[in-house]
């Protein structure tokens, strides 16, 4: 057998192993709905972790008033609260607070993805996007997510 037949029968072999490949990849591939259905499923175990944490922070500390978020925005849950400053006589001021977990709404890409965003006294704290395919997702991971993102708001806001 010579260079050239040698060299045919390995660029057979190649393609004949890409394509055994890619039709084990497509049989793997789940259907658009049953991306959906993983994604709701998903998205109402973390939601509920999520309206959990903001109702704990919420109770540690007087004045945040808790809401659920749903629809198109996404969906978890945020608490808030506005302070009146009273400097001097005559100066006043508000201060907002704010901390918002939401799970956004199944797209194309095919990710669940997890958004934060804090402010503490009119100053943001974090703008955070988490994402991650959703045939990937480990819950465990996005609700440690969702803990430390509440905690750290919960000790800077107690710093302040």
């Amino acid at each position: 057998m010579n260079f050239d037949e040698r060299l045919q029968k390995a660029i057979d072999r190649g393609q004949q192993r890409k394509q055994s490949h890619q039709d084990i990849s497509e049989q793997q591939q789940l259907s658009e709905e049953e991306l959906k259905s993983l994604h709701s499923r998903c998205r109402l175990e973390l939601s509920e972790h999520i309206e959990q944490c903001i109702e704990k922070l919420a109770q540690h500390f007087p004045g945040f008033q808790t809401e659920t978020i749903f629809g198109d925005h996404g969906w978890g849950a945020a608490c808030s609260r506005d302070d009146l400053r009273i400097d001097a006589p005559g100066n006043r001021s508000s201060d907002f607070s704010r901390l918002e977990i939401t799970i956004r709404p199944f797209t194309e890409s095919h990710v669940i993805d997890l958004a934060g965003k804090a402010t503490i006294r009119n100053k943001e704290l974090f703008n955070r996007n988490v994402f991650e395919k959703i045939q990937q997702v480990n819950a465990a991971d996005f609700n440690k997510l969702v803990d430390g993102w509440t905690v750290e708001f919960a000790e800077i806001f107690a710093a302040e």
